[in-house]
């Protein structure tokens, strides 16, 4: 019966590590595809600038979005954390955009630009209590995929 328990074992071992390589290489290659489709993106939209021959404010915030992107993805890549602050950084600026854009284009004031700067505000107030709460409690160390600390203490 022993030879049973230890076949089980090196049957669970190796089905353990093939399930931790695939899940790792999709996570991998995700992140590859994301972050080349974000520096695609910010490619082709400098290049529309470059076209028009000027850059409005609505292309500058876009690059923003895009850069945050591309932060957000190598923070991800490095730390297997992604931090929330990020993703309320790239809701501001998308706000902020649509906000501009709205007011450029048309002259007349609505409840939307009341809405969208409410959303600007709640997300302000997201980020200030993000904030707070990692400083307040901090959380353990970041682990790479091999287990490793990384950095000092994560902030999410």
């Amino acid at each position: 019966m022993k030879w049973a328990d230890t076949s089980r074992k090196r049957m669970h071992d190796s089905a353990n590590s093939m399930g931790n390589l695939m899940v790792e290489g999709f996570h991998y290659l995700g992140l590859f595809a994301i972050g080349a489709a974000t520096a695609w993106a910010s490619v082709m939209a400098f290049m529309g600038m470059i076209e028009k021959g000027q850059a409005s404010i609505d292309d500058i915030l876009l690059l923003f979005i895009y850069l945050e992107l591309g932060a957000m993805v190598g923070i991800y890549f490095k730390t297997n954390h992604l931090p929330i602050r990020f993703l309320l950084y790239i809701a501001i600026t998308a706000l902020t955009r649509y906000l501009i854009g709205d007011v450029s284009h048309h002259n007349a004031p609505s409840i939307g630009m009341l809405y969208l700067c409410g959303g600007i505000f709640l997300l302000s107030l997201s980020v200030l209590a993000v904030r707070f709460a990692s400083y307040k409690f901090p959380s353990t160390k970041a682990l790479d995929a091999s287990g490793e600390a990384v950095g000092d203490e994560v902030d999410r």
